[in-house]
């Protein structure tokens, strides 16, 4: 079934290991990256990280993430991060932490040829408000936190298909449907025609249970819970 699927899959994570490995998979189109990840993984050197990781990555997309919170420090960060290479997008947030739009700065980096993934974006108003900042600049992707409007007990599909009809006046800009938290999540993806869906290992594994018969995954299920009771020893 996966074949049948034209969202692409970009890989999140910060484990260098992890990261070439996935290079090689033809499932993998991109990867992501953010300080949340890299903290997880005990990076402690962003570039030094940055800089082995693109020595092997070459013909992928790659996003890493600033840090700054002042704009003229997320500038000089982002210009920083885009010399890294030519297949590095550069991850700006939505707003600065102080709810301050960065749409403006978007705006400018992205008309200066700096390839962005404008990030942590939760409503169809930011995406309006960042779709006319990358219309008439370099490629770059929007990510909407999918899975986490999903956490706050809302629908995410009628919020990402219309966030991909909103891009559409940005024409080399592609809709990223970030943190998912199931497989179901990249047919829904498919379904409204995002572009790209990340995923996180713990998703990547499951990928295989893609269009399994559910008769069959319904015994697979018995044989573990029955395998495992016997692997514990457990009596009565």
């Amino acid at each position: 079934m996966l074949d049948r699927i034209s969202t692409r899959i970009f890989a999140d994570g910060a484990d260098l290991d992890g990261i070439l490995a996935l290079a090689a998979d033809p499932r993998i189109e991109g990867f992501t990256t953010n300080p949340t990840l890299m903290r997880k993984a005990g990076v402690n050197c962003y570039a030094e990280f940055a800089q082995r990781l693109l020595e092997h990555v070459t013909e992928h997309p790659v996003s890493f993430e600033v840090f700054a919170d002042d704009p003229w420090e997320i500038a000089r960060q982002a210009r920083m991060i885009a010399s890294w290479g030519e297949n590095v997008y550069v991850k700006i947030p939505v707003t600065t932490t102080r709810g301050e739009p960065l749409a403006p700065l978007v705006r400018t980096l992205s008309e200066d040829g700096v390839k962005l993934n404008v990030t942590a974006l939760f409503t169809t108003a930011q995406v309006e408000m960042i779709a006319p900042a990358v219309e008439h600049g370099a490629p770059s992707y929007i990510s909407v936190f999918a899975g986490r409007i999903a956490d706050a007990g809302v629908d995410p599909v009628p919020i990402m298909a219309r966030a991909v009809e909103m891009i559409g006046r940005a024409p080399r800009s592609e809709l990223i449907w970030a943190s998912p938290r199931e497989i179901l999540n990249l047919v829904q993806a498919q379904q409204v025609g995002c572009h790209i869906i990340t995923m996180t290992d713990d998703l990547l594994r499951k990928l295989g249970c893609l269009g399994k018969s559910l008769e069959q995954y319904s015994l697979e299920t018995v044989r573990m819970f029955h395998g495992d009771a016997a692997a514990a020893g457990l009596t009565l």
